[in-house]
């Protein structure tokens, strides 16, 4: 059944939820296309949001830009710090670190990746360590920062959760969003259609909209609860299902990297903001318990805690439909990856940009939506893909949960993914899809070594492969010799 309709023009944009995805939603579509909408978030003090997505990926600097956000100031405001990438560390087995940096690794020729020059280097004994080649994983490991000229140095953001909703809920109203209070009591359909055609309030106040945003997080109030959106299960490929998050008090400087400390069942995180720390673990309830998982975090902190330890239960997956009638769903509704890559702002963004993109202006149109729901399912399933990654190659048999992670079933394309590499030492990109040098500093970093190289490597000579190789450290040794410390750059730039 078709659900074209020409006529219902789109004038009335209702957000049930806040926190990040609700007011990321309201900010963008009241900034970039609301001169004619009239938009209104729905937000509960009751209900507290999830609020740990403190550590980000380079996209959303390029979302700020959109949004013409002064950098300077959202940090300032969400107590930020910068992020070069991800540190692992007992990933690969236990005393086994690497680090997964937001820049482009060494240089590539048309034919082939770096990672080619690289491996016949190695053979060689010419090579040094894959990320000596990269220059945000160097800056990180010296705890060097600053913003170089054409994006010379990839970085994203650690930020306070709880604050940057505030921040964007300022910039939102400036334009015209209007937040009411309350709690959705329910949510009224049109006996046609099926659409939603209004959210009654606890207050009794109902509030009417043509397009509606699920930023109700795992709740789903409209889509799983209204509209009966199935949900698609991938705890079998992600068996962690808990996390308990605390914030403590900062007892050094802020380093530019995110900290990922795998344990027996599960890892913990640790992200540097201004103020404080935030930490957490996330962890599988089928080999250990909140209190074991609980009492790992304490033993693991750095400094005071702030807040009690609060336990979050989750399920990994994702909606079999993210746009469905008039609804489409932002954020935890349309589904959970775990946060190991910090991709959850990452996918909120992605959804509000494809929402813009395909705004249904004078109706909800089915090629709108097929396609909407199309590109979210492949860029979801390859971000499963890339965490899954983490989980099951590794040289860790310690426990019992790390020997389930080895010999899981994984998706046949994450498969096909890990197989070419370890044949050939290729990585395509497929669809412009998020990673590509990550892929392969991942699986070089968790011990998955390409057994062979691409034969244009062997137009260069021994000597013209060790210069080729110097050259590009030497660069990147002189560019982080010449920058400030992280800390330092902070105290000038936002402090």
């Amino acid at each position: 059944m078709p659900i074209d309709n020409p006529q219902q023009k789109i004038k009335k944009v209702v957000i049930a939820g806040g926190g990040t995805a609700g007011w990321m939603a309201a900010a963008a579509i009241s900034k970039l296309i609301g001169k004619n909408l009239d938009i209104t978030l729905i937000e509960s003090d009751e209900i507290a949001t999830v609020g740990v997505g403190e550590a980000t990926i380079p996209t959303l600097v390029y979302y700020h830009q959109l949004l013409k956000i002064n950098e300077a100031e959202f940090l300032r405001e969400v107590q930020g710090t910068f992020k070069l990438g991800i540190n692992f560390e007992n990933w690969r087995d236990i005393n086994k670190d690497y680090i997964h940096a937001f820049g482009v690794t060494g240089k590539d020729c048309w034919a082939a990746g770096f990672q080619h020059f690289w491996q016949k280097g190695r053979e060689q004994g010419i090579a040094g360590e894959f990320g000596e080649y990269c220059l945000e994983q160097v800056a990180a490991k010296q705890n060097k920062f600053a913003q170089l000229p054409n994006n010379g140095l990839n970085y994203a953001y650690h930020i306070d959760a709880s604050l940057y909703a505030k921040f964007l809920r300022k910039l939102s109203e400036k334009h015209g969003v209007k937040r009411v209070e309350g709690k959705i009591q329910k949510v009224n359909l049109a006996p046609e259609s099926g659409d939603i055609k209004s959210l009654t309030l606890a207050s009794g106040n109902v509030i009417e909209g043509d397009l509606f945003l699920d930023c109700t997080g795992q709740r789903a109030v409209l889509m799983g609860g209204a509209l009966h959106c199935g949900f698609e299960d991938w705890s079998h490929w992600l068996p962690c299902d808990s996390a308990i998050a605390v914030q403590t008090k900062a007892v050094e400087k802020p380093i530019p990297y995110t900290r990922s400390i795998a344990h027996q069942f599960g890892w913990q995180w640790r992200i540097p903001l201004q103020h404080r720390v935030g930490n957490g673990i996330v962890y599988s309830s089928q080999y250990a318990s909140d209190d074991q998982a609980r009492q790992t975090l304490l033993n693991n902190l750095q400094g005071e805690p702030l807040t009690d330890p609060r336990v979050i239960k989750f399920r990994t997956g994702t909606r079999r439909e993210h746009w469905k009638k008039n609804c489409i769903a932002i954020g935890l509704s349309s589904g959970f990856l775990e946060p190991l890559e910090s991709t959850s702002i990452h996918l909120i963004q992605q959804a509000i940009i494809r929402l813009i993109r395909l705004f249904p202006q004078k109706g909800v149109q089915q090629a709108d939506v097929d396609e909407f729901n199309r590109q979210t399912k492949f860029d979801t399933a390859r971000i499963r893909d890339f965490i899954i990654l983490h989980y099951c190659v590794t040289e860790r048999k310690d426990s019992d949960f790390w020997q389930h992670c080895r010999s899981m079933d994984i998706p046949d394309t994450l498969k096909h993914k890990i197989e070419l590499f370890k044949q050939t030492g290729r990585v395509f990109r497929e669809n412009n899809e998020l990673f590509e040098d990550s892929w392969m500093q991942v699986m070089i970093g968790q011990g998955l070594t390409p057994q062979s190289y691409h034969p244009i490597v062997d137009n260069m000579s021994q000597e013209e492969l060790t210069n080729f190789l110097q050259h590009i450290k030497h660069n990147i040794d002189s560019t982080v010799e010449s920058l400030p410390s992280h800390a330092e750059f902070i105290q000038h730039f936002c402090r």
